[in-house]
């Protein structure tokens, strides 16, 4: 933005964490629909929407941002927050420091970073503390998995008294500043997020947790095969015995909703949310505190937003889920469309009346706001892959419907690839050039044709048009990311580290940088110097499982084998799911005829991605070799089942097929063919242009 607000602009900053910010792709937030919405709403007018909201912050940080944009021109405020009181810093956890501190001693600690010899002192402590020092980088939401906080915890206390004093001196930064503002109460997905964790409080030992087990999983065998009249009781029961158990209340919201009970389903839900203690969601607390500050302001320029009523849908009886959520509070397309047409109303009041005798009738449908935006297909795609990488990582992959997350992730994803392949490129291409002619200078848009570009393979279009983000956001290191990546691809090695380096001299502590730039390396053959920059990377982020996966691959390059055992053992440990690490792993087995220990990680290949085809000929291949070739060809069959058209499968199919018709299908046999195991490309690490 400009520091000195243009004449004829309405400007609105937009205050709170990562799910205002838009995340996992800012350029599809809240704010930008709101833009949009506006825009379109009065075609006369300038609008101008500032996100000042980010990832991994909360009430601690967000009061001063506020108080800096004060001296900005705003004519409008918006805060949309509560979602980090409990996990952010001075939370309920201790990954960032202090367990929920009052706020006067946070207030002085953050002034004391504010100084020179006060940031000496927090790096030197940091240095001498050492592994039990404050996380350099943020490292997502596995970061607090061992950081629970259990109902009733009396930090819980003072972290809300923490949020209702930074909540009412934000509000005294809006008004000081006499600007309006809009609070709104923080939505978040009740109906299809379970809890992250569940505990027994109080703790039930020996004959008491053995009658709730017995009561809970009677509920569990009755809801799983339909019959509710049986599961609703046995749930009922089960929170009498340990009200405080999130899980329990979760399934009692599914049968209640089952059975159409949708009051006794949301109420379930919304304490399924407030007892889950990985509370990474604003619970029922934060929420009564949001609006009963707006009501203490009410007249005073001070105006409440109902976010879960705007987001709830009726086939749901307004209990906010999937229709709205990529997971538990981050919003997809139609959440954040529909959140902003609820904001919109209120921007509405809010607004002079110069500006509001020039509007038209209605607002714009979803459909048009995308096409502002510059939302395709190719766009939608990159963001559900973002987040299917983030559902495969605790504490997602431990909550009890992540199978039905992961499922529903699928099919999106795959429709959505169905959708670019039925002819609609040059459509798409439209899309964007007609944004890109109301707005040539919009970066983010810019950035979408680039994506779009990329994953139709015009890689000097897209890096045309990267080139142009960079000018347009000359101090935003994504921009030179991207186009370093974009140029990667092209071989063009030299311009691309160029790009990287830049984007590291603006952002040095962050660790995919160092992981982009060494793959450069590696492409250019500079195996020492992509190992250092990998060292970098887990120096800064040190449980980055793609990192370890990296470091193997340029092992392999340099012949040290064990080494790059040791480094897919290592991506294995910090994420067990990570299904290529193991493909790779007994890809390196196999090669040094380790083939039992190879079986071993096929096998969890294919439980982890039973339709990739390569993992079962892997599978078979390496129990061939153990001379186990009844169960070998069942992989070789599956193979050739999910492709029929597969060569391999059928040439070792008929390999076994002719040595049990010789009557000799002995391992000695099989091992007497000098084939190595069936090496197959497995998937790189690029993630597209986000």
């Amino acid at each position: 933005m400009q520091a000195n607000k243009p004449a004829g602009l309405y400007r609105i900053f937009l205050f709170g964490e990562s799910a205002a910010m838009g995340d996992p792709r800012p350029a599809f937030g809240v704010g930008r629909y709101l833009e949009s919405l506006l825009r379109e709403r009065f075609p006369g007018e300038k609008f101008e929407v500032v996100c000042a909201a980010m990832t991994a912050i909360n009430s601690h940080a967000i009061l001063p941002i506020a108080r800096e944009c004060a001296s900005y021109q705003g004519d409008l405020w918006i805060v949309y927050m509560g979602n980090n009181e409990f996990v952010g810093p001075f939370g309920g956890s201790r990954v960032f420091g202090a367990q929920a501190p009052r706020n006067a001693w946070v207030r002085s600690y953050l002034a004391l970073q504010r100084t020179r010899i006060g940031q000496w002192l927090v790096a030197l402590t940091r240095r001498l503390n050492g592994s039990r020092t404050t996380p350099a980088n943020w490292g997502g939401m596995k970061m607090f998995v061992d950081q629970q906080i259990s109902p009733g915890d009396p930090s819980k206390e003072r972290i809300y008294a923490n949020f209702r004093q930074n909540l009412e001196d934000i509000i005294q930064a809006g008004r000081g500043a006499g600007v309006p503002i809009i609070l709104s109460s923080v939505a978040s997905n009740l109906k299809d997020c379970a809890p992250f964790s569940s505990v027994h409080v109080p703790k039930l030992d020996g004959s008491k947790l053995a009658e709730w087990e017995r009561v809970y999983q009677a509920g569990v065998t009755n809801a799983e095969h339909g019959n509710l009249a049986e599961s609703i009781p046995r749930f009922e029961e089960a929170t009498r015995l340990s009200p405080n158990y999130a899980d329990a209340q979760f399934r009692l919201g599914q049968s209640f909703l089952t059975v159409t009970n949708l009051e006794a389903a949301r109420r379930s839900f919304g304490q399924a949310r407030d007892l889950d203690s990985l509370p990474f969601r604003a619970d029922s607390k934060i929420n009564s505190i949001i609006a009963e500050a707006a009501r203490s302001y009410s007249g005073k320029g001070v105006i409440y937003l109902d976010a879960e009523g705007a987001l709830g849908s009726s086939g749901s009886g307004q209990i906010p889920g999937e229709e709205c959520f990529y997971e538990h509070v981050h919003l997809n397309f139609e959440g954040n469309y529909r959140l902003a047409r609820a904001l919109a109303e209120k921007v509405l009041t809010c607004l002079p009346a110069s500006v509001l005798s020039h509007q038209k009738n209605g607002w714009a449908e979803r459909e048009l706001c995308a096409r502002d935006l510059g939302l395709t297909d190719w766009n939608r795609c990159t963001v559900l892959e973002e987040i299917g990488r983030r559902l495969a990582d605790a504490p997602f992959s431990q909550q009890l419907n992540h199978d039905h997350q992961v499922e529903k992730l699928a099919g999106e994803l795959a429709e959505c690839r169905l959708r670019q392949q039925s002819g609609v490129v040059e459509s798409a291409r439209r899309v964007y050039e007609k944004a890109l002619q109301k707005a040539p200078h919009e970066h983010w848009l810019r950035h979408n044709y680039a994506e779009f570009l990329a994953g139709i393979g015009d890689l000097a279009g897209a890096t045309e048009q990267m080139r142009i983000v960079r000018e347009l956001a000359p101090e935003n290191h994504a921009a030179y990311l991207q186009l370093g990546r974009l140029l990667a691809k092209q071989q063009k090695f030299d311009e691309a580290r160029q790009s990287l380096e830049r984007a590291l001299g603006l952002r040095p502590d962050v660790a995919y940088l160092y992981v982009e730039l060494g793959q450069v390396c590696s492409s250019q053959g500079n195996l020492d110097e992509a190992l250092r920059q990998y060292e970098k990377a887990r120096a800064w982020h040190q449980d980055d499982a793609r990192v370890c996966l990296l470091e193997a691959e340029v092992l392999e390059k340099q012949k040290k084998r064990r080494e790059a055992i040791g480094s897919l053992r290592d991506a294995i440990r910090l994420r067990p799911s990570y299904w290529e690490a193991h493909d790779h792993l007994g890809m390196e087995l196999g090669l040094l005829g380790e083939f039992s220990e190879a079986a071993a990680e096929f096998e969890q290949v294919v439980r982890l991605q039973p339709n990739y085809v390569e993992g079962h000929l892997n599978l078979g291949i390496a129990l061939a070799r153990q001379g186990a070739l009844s169960e070998a060809l069942k992989r070789f069959q599956t193979a050739l089942r999910l492709e029929p058209g597969n060569g391999k499968a059928r040439e070792f199919i008929t390999r076994i097929e002719k040595l049990n018709a010789r009557g000799s299908a002995t391992q000695g046999d099989w091992r007497g063919h000098s084939e190595r195991p069936y090496e197959v490309p497995r998937p790189g690490g690029d993630q597209g242009t986000n």
